[in-house]
């Protein structure tokens, strides 16, 4: 008998550590099976200590899928066992389950409780690793609870024990917790640092939970950073194994958050799509917490969308879910939406109730980043409502906490809408004073960034309209020199940074400061050329990190070949208030009327005759600046939607195209114009013609590609004109066209950094999402697929004086602060300082005749502006629509 006895004993063993395996592969099911049979075999063996310890390991497996029912039913038992025994070390193991399970539920005063006397015990039975973990619950607990510092304090203890006892484990939880308590208090650049660390231990010991966990939180903190392609992209594959692993709570916080990465980048449907997985999942594993979590951010989309009443109805529901498990930061966060939601339909009472209820919440649970954000949404509320003392007042109390707490992202945030305040209050002098502390505050956030170019551009999204509002003060003090500093220093910041890192000798990163008012005088006597430069200025206040409001003014600054600077205003607000219409549907109706894009709800295919054109608004309140000479250079310097205005084909009342009178190019900010000169001066005494050294490409045979997420790979089509236009230009350059098979991506990639000129007539494949995946088409050879990204040329060393991109779309990519994130910026970071591509689907044949009449006046002229300019005149001639001519601008130098 005893010998029976003994073998059903080692069975429950072998079983029990099989589910350890299972568990520890992330295949939570056969793990539960294994120890519910287990638990059979100790019962009925009535040895209660391997019964409570394996009622904890079903807790434990509960808690991973998100059933916090199960979880705490098992946990309870498990302790009850271990403290009926006295065995100590199961009770702690009990109690510290119990604190993961409050903490997940968002019940953290229950969670610290538990957590307080799990670590009382590691420290009396001399367990250090559970010691390790204790310390990791608690610090988790206070991060739910909003006290990052407390949970740093915790997380970096637990961290110190976890590398002494070298668990792995234990160490990369804690990396964890530090990441999300730094990304809390706004220190991005931190909590990546935390978190790459623990992905990279979550890999090392193959723990794919963990490694879905640290993912799921790298796309939380680009998220903060406004990267929303890159969190996109760690997401997708923190769902990617939560679904292989079967983790369901996993899967659902995956999709929830890309959820509110697609929101985040105004993609409201497909947030939505998301969320409602998302949802259902939660309900389905009975994961409350998570529920009530989604369905505050599906408030949220439905606001985006502008569908308050329905976002009304899931915020309430996200309310009582929050109040029945008794989650306070989930009541608090659900009030302060459901506020901003009502501040949204100016209800400015019922907007106040409820921030007022989040406030009280974040005090009681000394949430102080709530606390902040709070104050900040009141603030809000009170100068919507033309109450500018108790709005400043508010904000300044926001402000204060922030500072005190060293959140960089909060004080912005405050700084600014106190800037915007007192300018709404008529005080201009103590505007200026704030908003220039902003901008201090902005640019040292991205300096902590170093040379990470992707994240300087994501950051600087959320922080323009700081340079906006102070763009608008300057010009209230009559000053609007000081706002044409401030607008050349509120754009193309990473693109200059970088420019001026790849063009600097030393290794160092160089200290970049933004051009006052006389070295931009000296850039326009340098580049010989009338300066234009555009800001779209608008009348906001910051909601949950959003933007409300529309464009209220456009500002324009001429500056001559002279260095004399002039400044016009054109009012934007009559397009909202009088056509319900802003300039990027101004701008879209245009491309529609042109034909380069299908009819969309943006717009129709033919002006609206009471609507005022493009020329009306960007040419003609400087037509008199502009110079009399068509041969002489103006140089347009867009800012956000202007970048996609095909400035030649703009017409005056007369019909006449401005192709017709000026001589155009376009740059990102005036600095970046400083910087491709002297990209160009490094090249040296390169002809300007290409002769020598010249790359050129005519339809290779082409790759398949996937043109939406998701659909089957096919065969881009073939363009003959592109053949025959690269076999016409390339005698002119004194080289031979490569073509069909030969135009493979691994040739041409390896002939790139010799080539004295570049010519890549083929296809060009848009990313407006991230702008690096825009891609130029080539033959697919051996393990590539023939698609070179901007990603891969950003990376690139060129010695080209001049690449023509002749393909479609391939001036266009993801429009941000920073400029078009695509292939003309990468090309030029790699150190072209010329560049020519196209804003739309070039048509083939017209194309090619254009690009043999650009080569043919190059011969004579080495002025590429003034050839593009002809060429485009000579064009227009056999093909008189626009759509056949005007799609290319030249990006940098003319000469």
């Amino acid at each position: 008998m005893a010998q029976t006895t003994d073998a059903r004993e080692a069975e429950g063993d072998r079983l029990l550590g099989q589910g350890l395996a299972y568990y520890e592969a992330g295949q939570f099911p056969a793990a539960m099976n294994s120890w519910q049979q287990a638990l059979q075999i100790y019962r009925a063996l009535k040895n209660r200590q391997r019964e409570g310890l394996t009622l904890n390991l079903l807790g434990y497996a509960y808690r991973s899928l998100g059933n916090s029912a199960k979880a705490l039913e098992y946990s309870q038992q498990s302790l009850a066992i271990a403290r009926e025994i006295k065995d100590r070390y199961g009770e702690g193991l009990a109690l510290g389950n119990l604190g993961s399970v409050y903490t997940s539920l968002g019940n953290s005063t229950k969670a610290i409780e538990y957590s307080q006397q799990y670590l009382a015990i590691t420290r009396e039975i001399k367990d250090r690793d559970g010691e390790a973990k204790a310390l990791g619950n608690l610090g988790a607990a206070y991060l739910n609870l909003g006290n990052s510092a407390k949970a740093i304090e915790y997380s970096q203890q637990s961290l110190a024990i976890a590398r002494e006892i070298k668990n792995r484990h234990s160490e990369g939880l804690a990396l964890g917790n530090l990441g999300r308590a730094y990304l809390y208090l706004g220190n991005s650049a931190k909590a990546i640092e935390y978190l790459q660390q623990h992905l990279a231990i979550a890999r090392s010991i193959k723990d794919r939970e963990g490694e879905g966990n640290a993912l799921n939180n790298l796309g939380g903190a680009y998220l903060n950073l406004g990267n929303s392609a890159k969190a996109i992209e760690y997401l997708q594959l923190s769902l990617a194994i939560a679904r292989q692993i079967k983790d369901r709570k996993g899967e659902g916080i995956a999709l929830g958050n890309l959820g509110v990465a697609y929101n985040s980048l105004g993609n409201s449907a497909k947030a939505i799509e998301y969320l409602q997985l998302s949802l259902a999942i939660a309900r389905s594993i009975k994961d409350r917490e998570g529920e009530g979590r989604t369905l505050n951010n599906l408030g949220e989309a439905y606001s985006s969308l502008g569908n308050s009443a329905k976002a009304i109805e899931y915020l309430q529901l996200s309310l009582a879910i929050a109040r029945s498990i008794k989650n306070r930061k989930g009541e608090g966060n659900a009030l302060g939406t459901l506020g901003n939601a009502y501040l949204k339909r100016s209800n400015y009472a019922k907007a106040i109730e409820y921030l007022q209820l989040s406030l009280a919440i974040a005090r009681e649970i000394q949430d102080r980043q709530g606390e902040s954000r709070g104050l900040g949404n009141l603030g809000n509320a009170y100068l919507s409502l033309g109450k500018h003392a108790k709005g400043i007042e508010y904000t300044q109390h926001s402000l204060a906490i922030a500072r005190e707490l060293k959140d960089r992202q909060g004080e912005g945030n405050a700084l600014n809408n106190l800037g915007v305040a007192f300018l709404k209050a008529g005080n201009p002098t103590e505007s200026a004073k704030i908003l220039v502390k902003a901008i201090q505050v902005w640019e040292s956030m991205r300096q902590l960034l170093g040379s990470n170019d992707a994240n300087k551009v994501s950051i600087f999204e959320g922080q323009a309209r700081t340079y906006w509002a102070l763009q608008q003060v300057r010009v209230a003090q009559n000053n609007p020199i000081a706002a044409l500093e401030i607008a050349e220093r509120g754009r193309a910041r990473a693109f200059v940074d970088l420019l001026t890192e790849r063009l600097s000798s030393s290794s160092t990163n160089p200290v970049n400061t933004s051009p006052d008012r006389e070295q931009i005088r000296q850039i326009a006597k340098a580049q010989n050329a009338t300066l234009v430069q555009y800001s779209i200025v608008y009348d906001d206040f910051q909601i949950h990190g959003k933007t409300v409001g529309h464009e209220s003014a456009l500002y324009i600054w001429v500056i001559q070949p002279t260095g004399e600077i002039t400044f016009r205003q054109v009012d934007l607000k009559p397009l909202w208030q009088k056509h319900n219409a802003s300039l990027a549907s101004l701008i879209v109706g245009n491309q529609e009327f042109l034909a380069v894009r299908s009819r969309s709800s943006l717009g129709s295919t033919q002006p609206q005759p009471n609507l005022p054109t493009l020329h009306q608004l960007l040419i003609d309140p400087i037509q008199t600046l502009l110079p009399k000479d068509p041969n002489a250079h103006v140089i347009f310097i867009p800012q956000g939607s202007l970048f996609q205005v095909p400035f030649p084909a703009l017409q005056d009342a007369s019909g006449t195209y401005l192709i017709e009178k000026h001589t155009i190019l376009t740059a990102p900010s005036i600095q970046v114009l400083d910087l491709t000169r002297q990209q160009r001066q490094k090249l040296g005494n390169q002809p300007a013609n290409g002769r020598g050294n010249a790359l050129v490409l005519g339809n290779p045979t082409m790759p398949q590609v996937s043109l939406s997420p998701g659909e089957p790979k096919q065969q881009l089509s073939p363009l003959p004109g592109a053949e025959a236009e690269a076999r016409a230009i390339a005698p002119l350059l004194k080289t031979q066209a490569i073509t069909g098979a030969q135009g493979t991506k691994a040739a041409i990639v390896q002939k790139m950094p010799q080539a004295s000129i570049i010519h890549l007539a083929t296809h060009g494949l848009l990313d407006d999402v991230r702008g690096l995946g825009s891609a130029i088409a080539m033959a697919p050879s051996g393990s590539d697929d023939g698609l070179l990204t901007a990603e891969e040329i950003f990376d690139m060393k060129l010695q080209a004086s001049l690449v023509v991109l002749s393909a479609c779309n391939t001036g266009e990519g993801r429009i941000t602060g920073d400029g078009v994130i695509g292939l003309s910026r990468a090309l030029i970071s790699a150190g072209v300082p010329s560049v020519i591509v196209s804003l739309w689907a070039v048509p083939d044949a017209p194309t090619s005749e254009l690009m043999q009449a650009f080569y043919q006046n190059l011969q004579n002229n080495p002025d590429k502006a003034q050839a593009l300019r002809q060429a485009m005149l000579t064009t227009m001639k056999t093909h008189p629509q626009p759509r056949n001519w005007a799609a290319f601008t030249l990006i940098g130098e003319a000469e």
